[in-house]
């Protein structure tokens, strides 16, 4: 108990830092791609699309790898290897010259991009499944205290030092979130535990569990759906938060507004766990969907930063308990052998919206405008919703039938 606790609170200190690395360069990186040629509005939004959409389609494949690996041979080397990993490709992007250059290293940086998938995963096999929700949003809360001041933070620091030296600092905090895992963390594996990894599922078998699950797979789908609509906007926000103020601090702005978000995340993300392991996860998840939906849509038309910062505020209260109840949920209903992996494949899912978003988003900005992308968004939580409502439906039809 006293071990699984240290654990849980080591991680949420990584995973803090993990977050805060990984957004602080978030604000300012269609800003940068800006810096190395004179280029028009639409091939900087393009670029910044794919630049950041490559990373998380790299991690695509490669995070059920880890969750598998994960699975058989223990969790705390694939952490430690992530992080260190991650720290070189970002430490190496300060000395980026050009969009090929950055897109390389965000290709390197995609097959390292799973601590905290993996920290999801490790934590998740040492929880009762009763507590899942309470205790994977208490996780959560360190990535969510690093979304909120990640970008606040990165944003002020490219005004005030630069993007280079932004960079070198992100990497280094990446080092230290590593030693902090390195000698920190302690995983104990249960007799138990060994032989059920001596176990070879083939990838064949997890994914038959998977579609054999409806709720499961569906789950697994509006995750997808989820991050669609999440990233779709994340790589504009600089350019949209631009076209809204004439400050000089234009990094530091959309560093805000990127916070708004994850402020938001921090005020409810435990509460929504909690309610997902009291009235269930599917029936929390639908209503953060819902809520998300109509929270999104005002982003459109408002013109003044500070409004926009409110609306972006209330979305993030609504998206904070998405990924604690969609994890709880697979850990819920995963075979424990199987469940690092069936997490790597949700979080693949999670790689595949956040990889198709920010690509639709940049290429539907380049052509209607930004206000566009977030009623696109509204409309991919409505249709997350409508799907897993039709799932629900479906199941308990299914049950009634068998029954």
């Amino acid at each position: 108990m006293a071990t699984r606790k240290r654990n849980l609170y080591i991680l949420m200190v990584a995973n803090l830092l993990m977050s805060a690395s990984m957004t602080m360069i978030m604000p300012f990186l269609s800003l940068y791609i800006e810096t190395f040629g004179d280029y028009s509005d639409a091939y900087v939004q393009r670029w910044a699309g794919y630049i950041f959409g490559v990373t998380f389609l790299v991690a695509f494949i490669f995070s059920p790898i880890w969750g598998r690996i994960g699975d058989k041979h223990g969790y705390k080397g694939i952490l430690i290897l992530t992080s260190v990993g991650l720290s070189v490709c970002i430490f190496l992007m300060g000395f980026a010259h050009s969009v090929t250059y950055l897109l390389i290293l965000r290709i390197f940086m995609g097959i390292v991009t799973g601590f905290i998938g993996v920290s999801n995963a490790f934590i998740a096999r040492q929880t009762p499944r009763n507590e899942a929700g309470k205790i994977l949003g208490t996780l959560q809360l360190g990535g969510v205290t690093g979304m909120l001041f990640g970008p606040l933070i990165g944003g002020a620091m490219a005004d005030l030092f630069g993007f280079k030296n932004t960079f070198t600092i992100t990497g280094i905090a990446i080092m230290i979130a590593a030693l902090i895992v390195a000698f920190g963390v302690k995983e104990v594996r249960t007799e138990e535990q060994k032989e059920a990894a001596k176990v070879v599922y083939s990838r064949r078998a997890v994914l038959k569990q998977i579609f054999t699950l409806r709720v499961l797979f569906t789950v697994m789908i509006i995750t997808a759906l989820i991050q669609i609509a999440n990233f779709s906007v994340q790589p504009l926000l600089a350019l949209y938060v631009g076209d809204m103020t004439q400050s000089n601090n234009i990094a530091f702005l959309s560093g805000l507004a990127f916070s708004a978000t994850g402020f938001g995340n921090l005020v409810m993300t435990r509460k929504w766990g909690q309610l997902g392991d009291k009235y269930g996860y599917e029936k929390i998840l639908n209503i953060l969907l819902i809520m998300a939906a109509i929270f999104v849509i005002p982003q459109a038309f408002v013109t003044n930063l500070w409004v926009f910062i409110f609306f972006r505020f209330l979305f993030g209260i609504a998206i904070g308990g998405m990924v604690p109840c969609t994890t709880a949920y697979i850990r819920l209903a995963a075979p424990g052998v199987m469940q690092g992996e069936m997490l790597g494949y949700n979080q693949s899912a999670r790689f595949l919206g956040n990889v198709i978003g920010p690509i639709l988003g940049g290429t539907l900005a380049g052509y209607t405008g930004i206000p566009s992308v977030f009623l696109f968004m509204s409309f991919m939580f409505f249709v997350a919703f409508f799907v897993l409502l039709y799932a629900l439906h479906s199941d308990r039809k299914r049950r009634v039938n068998v029954d």
